[in-house]
């Protein structure tokens, strides 16, 4: 079978129906970079009361293009599971340095028909509910009647039109009729990139954690650790809401296998 036929199989086109082939295709497919996920977390995980092994659920925002006609839909499936839980816990002794609280979780796989497909990704940004509902909320009529949002990393959207600004007013993303893409742009541990990309609701040079007080990014992804993200406070215990959006990069050089 040729890859863009095993492609056919397994995604759907632009329509958003299903081949039918791809309720009994079993042929392995890798998600290769450079492919970008904009997800939503549909369940809260937190450092103070999830454990290791306890289910991660998200799914994405918009519609992926992967190219040659087809795209995973939006609302796909992804899974995850805690790798490590560690509640924070104030030590009292005077002058003691607080011990880190740790959330750490491993994104497993997206769900393309009946396929789990296996990730290895970086999480290049990623924001808290507020922040991520902010993104989706056009200023106030009185002080703009155009309809701008601000994507999380300060780039302009303005409802109907499909160019997105960034400070400068220089073009940088571009609104279609399924979703924002844009050509990444390097910011701070972030790369830049020329092929175009779904954002969702980001800015091309998103990068980091948006809206989490008091918490950081241990790690976020690597060729030699992928698809882990670790975050860490010595002031309270982590916690990824309900809610909460990322945006996911696909590493270089994945060779996962589709399994039923």
């Amino acid at each position: 079978m040729s890859k863009t036929s095993l492609l056919l199989a397994l995604l759907i086109p632009w329509s958003g129906a299903f081949a039918q082939t791809a309720q009994s295709a079993s042929a392995a497919f890798a998600l290769n970079a450079p492919t970008t996920l904009p997800i939503v977390f549909t369940n809260s995980i937190s450092a103070k009361s999830s454990h290791p092994g306890d289910v991660v659920l998200a799914k994405t925002t918009q519609v992926v293009r992967l190219g040659e006609g087809v795209a995973i839909p939006a609302g796909t499936r992804i899974t995850g599971h805690v790798v490590a839980a560690d509640p924070f816990a104030y030590d009292h002794t005077p002058y003691a340095h607080q011990k880190n609280s740790v959330l750490s979780i491993h994104f497993d796989s997206i769900q393309i028909g009946q396929h789990a497909v296996p990730l290895s990704v970086t999480v290049r940004a990623m924001a808290d509910p507020v922040t991520s509902a902010e993104a989706r909320t056009p200023l106030s009529y009185d002080l703009d009647p155009s309809g701008t949002m601000t994507q999380i990393g300060g780039d302009k959207l303005v409802r109907g039109q499909a160019e997105v600004v960034n400070a400068d007013e220089d073009v940088v993303e571009y609104s279609k009729h399924d979703g924002v893409y844009a050509h990444l742009i390097a910011n701070g541990s972030c790369d830049g990139g020329s092929p175009e990309v779904s954002v969702g609701i980001y800015s091309a040079s998103a990068c980091g954690l948006y809206g989490f007080a008091q918490t950081s990014a241990a790690e976020m992804g690597t060729a030699s650790r992928p698809s882990t993200l670790t975050l860490i406070s010595t002031h309270l215990s982590p916690k990824v809401w309900k809610d909460s959006t990322a945006l996911l990069e696909v590493l270089p050089g994945q060779q996962n296998v589709a399994s039923r």
